[in-house]
């Protein structure tokens, strides 16, 4: 993203800067890494379609890789940041890496830089950084991440691969109704209005779309094209993906589906936190982010039962 900022020079001039930059805490990191003083920022305005984000996602895994195998060659750390830096194509990514080196340089621990950029780096990857942290055992935890996101994205597309038989079907049964509605139908309606043939009711109607689509063909396909795209607009809102998603899950396969996914995908959270040194609560609050809220509610119970002593089988298993 592309940021405007207000600052004070070093030599005491008030100018405007134009930097890109992965959030506003990364165009800021960068100003006053040049010795600036920011007095504003706004993001600068810029057309989004409604089909893609408002802004690129930092690779996460690809950099965990990358920085697993400069300090498995025994580079430091703040050497490895910057060359990925100075590698890196993208410049708000490479302008994000160089501030995360320049944190680095003031001494402060990784867990606390990557912290600074919520956008990039999400709390369980923080988590794991400090986790390792405390055993100074950071290119392991790194292994470990990037092994989780690579099971992960295994049983995403096992459950892809099987959900694309589904949604061809309906695809192309979509577009074969369409193609009746906006075509076929029109077309028969005018012969049985010439013939003033009885028909049933749902005939009825069915001729009266034909006779609409006929008449005002340009109209009704500008609404529809108009439904399309406020459906796309709908479905990147919040609380109507929350709605969708609630519907999801009582649909009877569907639904059984989503939870064994978020389950799987819960567990090796846990263990991976575990395995990293992170306290059993703080996993368990970590990896309840990950649920539905019906699940999480139940979860929560749990680890108020763990938290007063029980075990955590005990505990799981009445929840």
């Amino acid at each position: 993203m592309r940021f405007e900022l207000k600052a004070v020079s070093p030599d005491g001039r008030v100018e405007s800067l134009d930097l890109h930059g992965l959030d506003q805490a990364s165009a800021v990191q960068q100003a006053e890494s040049r010795g600036y003083t920011v007095l504003g920022v706004r993001a600068r305005a810029g057309f989004a379609a409604p089909w893609r984000g408002g802004q690129a996602r930092f690779p996460l895994v690809l950099f965990s890789q990358e920085l697993l195998v400069l300090l498995k060659a025994g580079l430091p750390l703040v050497e490895s940041i910057e060359t990925l830096a100075e590698r890196e194509r993208r410049s708000e990514f490479r302008a994000l890496l160089a501030s995360v080196a320049s944190i680095l340089r003031q001494g402060n621990s990784l867990s606390s830089a990557l912290q600074q950029f919520p956008l990039a780096f999400p709390p369980l990857y923080v988590s794991t950084v400090q986790a390792s942290e405390r055993t100074s055992d950071l290119a392991p935890a790194l292994a470990r991440y990037v092994a989780y996101q690579n099971q992960l994205e295994a049983i995403r597309k096992r459950l892809v691969n099987a959900a694309i038989y589904p949604a061809l079907l309906i695809g192309v049964g979509g577009l074969v109704s369409l193609f009746l509605l906006l075509y076929v139908v029109p077309r028969f309606s005018r012969i049985y209005e010439e013939r003033s043939v009885d028909l049933p009711f749902f005939s009825k109607i069915l001729l009266s779309w034909g006779q609409l689509v006929e008449g005002h063909g340009a109209l009704v396909m500008g609404a529809l094209a108009g439904l399309v795209i406020a459906a796309v607009y709908a479905f990147r809102n919040a609380q109507v993906k929350a709605r969708i998603d609630n519907v999801l899950w009582k649909l009877p396969a569907i639904g059984e589906r989503l939870k064994l996914y978020q389950l799987a995908r819960f567990y090796r959270t846990i263990g991976m936190l575990l395995r990293g040194g992170t306290p059993l609560l703080t996993a368990l609050q970590m990896g309840a982010e990950l649920l539905h809220p019906l699940l999480r509610a139940r979860l929560a119970m749990a680890s108020r039962a763990v938290n007063e002593g029980r075990p955590v089988s005990e505990a799981m298993e009445a929840n």
